[in-house]
């Protein structure tokens, strides 16, 4: 599964979960290449490299609803709730606190 990740509607990379689980972030090239566009986050500071983890990004984590919202969230979507990378590509394309949203990459 591939989301396209934007801030301010400006495509910023991509985030991807491989079949081994392996969490990636990628900058886009022409985001990275521009010095007036900002990391995304801190945790996140623009470079070429891939980002890997063994698990979500804390800053996309911090992305997903907590508690009883969760709960309903996982229900009405049916979406595991401990799917958390589904869970994010399910409710972060719109209508997010901040300026990124994380867009669920369809051509999959």
């Amino acid at each position: 599964m591939k989301g396209f990740v934007y801030r301010n509607e400006d495509l910023a990379g991509s985030l991807e979960k491989s079949k081994n689980g392996q969490y990636i972030f990628t900058y886009d090239k022409i985001y990275f290449a521009d010095n007036t566009k900002p990391p995304i986050s801190l945790t996140l500071p623009k470079t070429k490299l891939k980002y890997k983890s063994r698990y979500l990004f804390p800053f996309f984590f911090n992305m997903l609803s907590e508690g009883e919202n969760k709960k309903i969230q996982s229900r009405h979507l049916k979406i595991d709730e401990n799917d958390f990378f589904g869970l994010l590509l399910a409710i972060a394309n719109n209508d997010t606190i901040g300026a990124v949203k994380v867009v669920l990459n369809e051509d999959q």
